[in-house]
């Protein structure tokens, strides 16, 4: 790995008022118990470095700019006040920048994009964020974003995006990625366009009005009284990270449209004598078919049959009637949603059924009371970091088509999160290869991963042949 290029990139002079402040909503505060996300996207690119550095990357880095006029936040930071019993909020001020990183690697571009490897091969192409900082008064000040781009010559080049969850979810995160591909996309394609006139092409201007998020159970002074008892120098490190990343193998599985069509079947075959299971969706039994292959790949001695097993998954609040907020809303907007089933339900003949129905009953949950047990979120997310806990959380979603994020130079050749084997989370998407099926990602031990690989094509292979 050979770093080519230190830079900071910021929106255009005087396009954002400095100083421009939002306050953080009661849906950003449970996010400072995460560490930084890492999303990574790679592009087919069979052309040499110098090609790269002449011709697609000034293209990357303007629109970059241009874009973050926009989504500004990326380029802020999040400012920590002394007296904890201040609210912490992001503030852009006009001195502020995106560190931008550009590197050239020598690793094997088809393998990097293969669908299991070492977990650690991608880890050379992550950016780290700037460290913080303090100001005259010890407030601490805390980089959003970073950015990495790299260039395997004459095959292909990753970027790969590092932030502080606390600043915005995946959909917002999308939203930007999108954007700004469509920016860089109109520039490569030699359309010279100013950005307004890019903005009606595509996509539609982020929203920041975040005085429009309700919060009529005074959950952001909840969040704010239980974030007091942690020391704000510690903040950025928080977080339900427990794993180590030594010698564990990244997978991706495929679930074509066929199968999960079969599963649903089942599943709802299964279910018909249930009153309180209604829909079988597509989330539902892949991630029920997931959880019973972690569960029972699990080698952990010493666990009891009637120790609980946890799934948390994460449901966008923008479309429910408490908040009715726009799909273009910028920031957090997603409640946490955490199942509960015991391990011998689970490990069991009907443990994918005991699955999907806690996993279903929790969504029925959400659509009739979008903030249902949202109070003790921070105490819940405390209590599931402990040792010993089996806890498996879903990242991403195939709504957010990460593989129509395209430069300008195709859809990316593979895109996931790469902090999975670092929290013990699995991610969903849609697929590269078109489809209405769904890529699942995850990463483990690899005497774990071949245990559950087994496992669990023999359930699929079961039930698709029913």
């Amino acid at each position: 790995m050979k770093v080519i290029e230190q830079s900071k990139v910021s929106p255009p002079p005087n396009s954002v008022p400095s100083p421009t402040i939002l306050p953080l909503t009661f849906f950003d505060f449970p996010w400072f118990y995460c560490h930084p996300i890492n999303r990574i996207f790679f592009y087919h690119f069979p052309h040499p470095t110098h090609h790269f550095l002449q011709t697609t990357l000034p293209i990357l880095k303007h629109s970059l700019s241009l874009t973050l006029q926009h989504f500004f936040p990326f380029s802020s930071n999040l400012i920590i006040p002394q007296n904890s019993q201040d609210a912490p909020y992001i503030r852009y001020l006009d001195t502020d920048t995106l560190s931008f990183t550009v590197a050239e690697s020598s690793g094997d571009f088809n393998l990097l994009i293969s669908d299991s490897q070492d977990a650690q091969n991608w880890h050379p192409l992550v950016p780290n964020l700037p460290p913080s900082s303090t100001e005259q008064n010890n407030t601490r000040v805390i980089p959003i974003m970073a950015i990495q781009v790299t260039v395997m010559p004459n095959s292909g080049f990753s970027i790969c995006l590092t932030f502080n969850h606390v600043a915005a979810d995946g959909k917002s995160l999308h939203h930007f990625m999108k954007f700004w591909a469509s920016v860089s996309k109109n520039r490569a394609n030699n359309n010279d366009i100013s950005l307004e006139q890019s903005l009606s092409l595509h996509l539609d201007l982020p929203s920041h009005e975040r005085d429009r998020v309700k919060d009529p159970k005074g959950l952001k002074q909840i969040y704010l009284e239980e974030l007091q008892d942690f020391d704000s120098k510690n903040m950025e490190f928080t977080g339900l990270v427990r794993d180590s990343y030594v010698n564990k193998i990244r997978t991706t599985l495929v679930l074509s449209f066929e199968q999960v069509q079969k599963l649903k079947k089942w599943v709802a075959e299964k279910c018909k004598d249930s009153h309180g299971t209604q829909h079988v969706s597509t989330f539902v039994v892949t991630s029920s078919l997931i959880w019973f292959c972690m569960i029972k790949s699990e080698q952990n001695e010493g666990d009891y049959v009637d120790d609980l097993c946890y799934f948390v998954f994460l449901a966008d609040c923008r479309d429910s009637p408490e908040f009715s907020l726009p799909k273009t809303y910028f920031g957090n907007c997603i409640s946490s949603l955490i199942v509960a089933v015991k391990r011998d339900e689970l490990v069991g003949k009907n443990g994918i059924v005991a699955a999907a129905k806690g996993i279903e009953k929790k969504i029925r949950d959400f659509k009739s009371n979008a903030l249902l047990g949202a109070e003790s979120l921070m105490s819940d997310y405390r209590d599931l970091s402990k040792p010993g806990t089996s806890l498996v959380i879903v990242a991403g979603s195939p709504k957010l088509a990460v593989y129509e994020t395209d430069f300008g130079w195709g859809k990316p050749k593979k895109s996931d999160a790469v902090h999975l084997d670092s929290s013990g989370s699995i991610s969903l998407s849609d697929c590269r290869d078109g489809g209405n099926g769904i890529e699942i990602g995850l990463a483990l031990e690899r005497s774990r991963m071949t245990d559950f690989i087994s496992i669990f094509q023999e359930q699929l292979d079961n039930i698709c042949s029913m």
